[in-house]
């Protein structure tokens, strides 16, 4: 049997096929401005007997394909454990939320905890500041680890802290140095709200963010522990949402 799970993200859409061997099949694309008709073509070829959808478009894609929905908190969950069976704490930085997620040793979600209320301290954000500081999303990070200082930025608001950028710049401040301290803005608010949900076991990175190495070394710097991070942090909710349709 083949299984298939969907993430619709704000940002990008993720495919995952299993069957009784693994992982068969995998794709990705923008979710653009109408997500079902990219949706529907990432699907076009694809051969699965059942399909189970998450992210925020989950809902648009059940009325569309008539498929079950699992939420992102629970795919997530789902896949981060199968990845690694003995992961207690989650942490997803995606394009436009993020989400921190405890679970116990069975692998049940006891506690989470999102911010999906602005773009601050998500893909969108430190995408925004890299084009205010005039680098590639990509080389954003590797760029922050070069810095020789960390500069406090005072304001997680997009709008604020672009203007904030702006004019650290004109003060004639490094771009490096404004990179760290950038990320460390994001990597700080991202351990508050792991702490307030819990640190407790190995903890797993997914998302967008996650392939951002300054952020994995600033993480494991705040929280005071290692962070493991899938060879593909983007599809953990898909992976789960696969593993997830094999139960409807």
């Amino acid at each position: 049997m083949r299984l298939a799970g969907i993430d619709i993200g704000s940002r990008t859409i993720e495919l995952v096929v299993l069957n009784e061997r693994g992982i068969i099949d995998s794709r990705q694309v923008d979710s653009g401005f109408d997500p079902m008709a990219r949706a529907k073509a990432l699907l076009e070829g694809v051969e699965y007997d059942r399909i189970m959808a998450t992210g925020y478009g989950r809902h648009l894609f059940e009325l569309s394909f008539d498929a079950p929905t699992v939420t992102e908190i629970k795919a997530y969950a789902v896949g981060a454990r199968a990845l690694f069976p003995g992961v207690r704490t989650i942490l997803d930085i995606g394009g436009q939320d993020s989400k921190a997620i405890a679970v116990n040793e069975a692998g049940k979600v006891t506690k989470f905890e999102m911010n999906d209320l602005c773009a601050a301290g998500t893909g969108k954000f430190l995408e925004i500041m890299a084009h205010a500081l005039g680098y590639d999303l990509d080389e954003f990070g590797l760029e922050a680890l070069k810095a020789k200082k960390d500069i406090q930025i005072s304001n997680m608001c997009t709008v604020f802290a672009e203007s904030e950028v702006t004019s650290l710049l004109a003060k004639g401040e490094d771009r490096q140095d404004i990179a760290l301290g950038l990320h460390w803005s994001v990597a700080r608010r991202s351990a508050s709200m792991l702490k307030r949900v819990s640190v407790e076991g190995p903890i797993v990175f997914a998302g967008g963010v996650a392939r951002n190495v300054c952020m994995q070394r600033l993480l494991e710097e705040a929280l005071e522990k290692e962070i493991m991070v899938p060879e593909d942090p983007q599809m953990v909710g898909a992976y789960g949402a696969a593993l997830l349709a094999g139960n409807t």
